[in-house]
């Protein structure tokens, strides 16, 4: 049987994932002088931004959103809007001269044959691309992640995840049930109170550390603080939470235990920046309630034994990178699938493969995109200076 014919992209490194973090990484690397292509499953560039619901605004300044080499426009204002960071993406690519491939999507990368001057096949739509190294920028929100909760197939009202939500139009009137209390949850759940949603009511399973939306800056704050020890840093938070947040437990949320640091390093959640949800539960426009157990025909059960029947049901239940079926044969994942290893960072037993996008910290995601990809720029050009990255392969056939 003949080898399959190979793709020769003219660049010895492959970026997958044309977000922030795929882009950052392909501008650094040009700016390094390491040629790089970018291969992007959809049609355009910041694709899962695009998906997101219509009202979203960032949780970071113009300041800590920028990528490497162009701030966000003045123009975009002091929270900037879904819309307006994705012509920032666009502009990025055009600014950089950056090499994107859309609808090319990759199936799953393997290593290459010894001997055959490259590290690296990328199997894509256009078939297996040889490559000397590969950035995998595809993201930890890249998967929707819908409980397998008990009895959700019999479920007679709509049950949909957050990704596919986008203006609270359609639920005027209805009875919604949003479950998880992060940022998108609590988020989606004061914007449909306000939107003429009849009833709205949120599940909590575990209550949210929340600080006003104007402490976004306190991203600068959680930068000079990190060196101190973690207690004091959630001590010093769950004060500032006091002073700054009114006590909801009368209406059914009470305050966190865990400090907002920890919960960070264990759980890898951020707080909640409040876009007036704090005003909807005071008000009773919002009604907290005890977590989904499971589902059982039109009804709801939560954990307090509690039965409900919303006409819908929002799922703010997060994301899952999905790496498996890309990297999963390679033995780079931990057993909850994400990267062993991550920023300038590889698996010993996967020299030039790197990880861009796959930690949530509080210091801010997209500031983070900037990290990292300065790390990796870094690390390529270390490695180059120790062994050359091999020359492009000539198509084959």
């Amino acid at each position: 049987m003949p080898p399959t014919p190979q793709r020769d992209f003219g660049a010895p490194t492959i970026v997958i994932g044309a977000g922030p973090h795929g882009l950052a990484a392909a501008a650094l690397l040009r700016r390094s002088g390491v040629p790089a292509v970018i291969l992007e499953r959809s049609d355009r560039v910041g694709a899962s931004w695009t998906q997101r619901y219509d009202h979203l605004r960032l949780h970071t300044t113009p300041g800590a959103s920028k990528l490497p080499g162009l701030s966000v426009p003045r123009q975009a204002g002091p929270w900037v809007s879904r819309d307006e960071y994705v012509r920032y993406l666009e502009r990025y690519v055009v600014h950089h001269r950056l090499d994107v491939r859309v609808a090319t999507p990759v199936q799953r990368i393997e290593r290459a044959e010894p001997g055959r001057g490259t590290q690296w096949l990328v199997h894509s739509s256009d078939g297996p691309v040889p490559a000397g190294a590969v950035v995998v920028a595809t993201g930890r929100c890249h998967t929707p992640n819908l409980p397998h909760w008990p009895g959700r197939s019999t479920f007679t009202g709509t049950l949909l995840h957050s990704a596919h939500y986008r203006s609270p139009a359609l639920y005027r009137g209805q009875h919604v049930l949003v479950v998880g209390a992060g940022n998108s949850g609590t988020e989606i759940a004061s914007v449909l109170a306000g939107a003429g949603a009849g009833r709205v009511r949120i599940a909590v399973r575990t209550p949210p550390n929340i600080l006003p939306r104007s402490s976004a800056r306190w991203h600068a704050v959680g930068r000079l603080t990190e060196a101190l020890p973690l207690a004091w840093r959630d001590r010093t938070s769950l004060l500032t939470q006091r002073l700054a947040v009114p006590d909801l437990t009368s209406r059914g949320l009470p305050r966190p235990r865990a400090g907002l640091y920890t919960r960070n390093v264990r759980e890898g959640v951020n707080p909640v920046l409040d876009h007036g949800f704090v005003d909807a539960v005071r008000s009773g426009r919002v009604e907290p309630v005890e977590a989904v157990q499971a589902f059982d025909g039109p009804d709801v059960l939560l954990a307090d034994g509690t039965r409900l029947r919303p006409d819908t049901v929002i799922a703010a239940t997060g994301y899952r990178p999905n790496l498996h079926d890309l990297v999963g044969s390679l033995g780079v994942l931990d057993e909850a699938g994400q990267p062993l290893a991550v920023g300038a960072r590889t698996h010993p037993e996967a020299p030039r493969l790197y990880f861009a996008g796959y930690t949530n910290p509080l210091t801010g995601v997209l500031r983070q995109a900037g990290i990292e990809a300065r790390a990796i720029a870094h690390a390529f050009r270390g490695e180059t200076a120790r062994s050359p990255l091999p020359a492009p392969r000539s198509a084959t056939a």
